[in-house]
């Protein structure tokens, strides 16, 4: 048995019609919320230095200024708030990444053997690639990866 074409079918919104011989364009694509735009947008120089400072700070107050500047980034973008960044440690054996919290805190420094909580654990072998500068971690699980130029690596 031979495959058999059939013309497609064209789906017009009510009210309106397409003549048989007229060219067909495709609508463009809907841009969606505003913050799922934010969302996937690149994220600047300045907030990368500003997760590169949350790792290596040691005073505690400077620890909370950078957290609260990166917190008012995203909100200011209008875009979603991570719970905090998964990237490699950089202290050396034997921890291999960390967790970083938005509230100020350097969550764990973790061992290749430590076990990570949820939702933190889906990021981590991403980080520990080495090809990303962190990689955000939301509530809802959603990890998404930045690169060191800035650019949001999409799920």
């Amino acid at each position: 048995m031979g495959s058999v074409e059939r013309p497609r079918r064209i789906v017009v919104p009510p009210g309106t019609s397409v003549a048989p011989d007229t060219a067909r364009i495709a609508a463009p694509a809907a841009p969606g919320p505003a913050a799922t735009r934010q969302l996937f947008a690149t994220r600047t120089q300045e907030l990368l230095g500003q997760v590169r400072r949350l790792d290596a700070a040691v005073d505690d107050a400077a620890v909370r200024d950078i957290a609260a500047w990166l917190s008012e980034e995203y909100v200011g973008r209008g875009a979603p708030i991570p719970v905090g960044f998964v990237a490699q440690c950089l202290l050396g054996s034997p921890y291999v990444d960390h967790r970083l919290g938005l509230d100020g805190r350097i969550l764990g420094h973790c061992a290749a053997h430590d076990v990570m909580p949820p939702p933190f654990d889906t990021a981590r072998m991403l980080a520990r690639s080495g090809a990303y500068a962190f990689v955000e971690v939301y509530t809802d699980g959603l990890v998404l990866p930045v690169l060191p130029d800035g650019s949001v690596v999409r799920p």
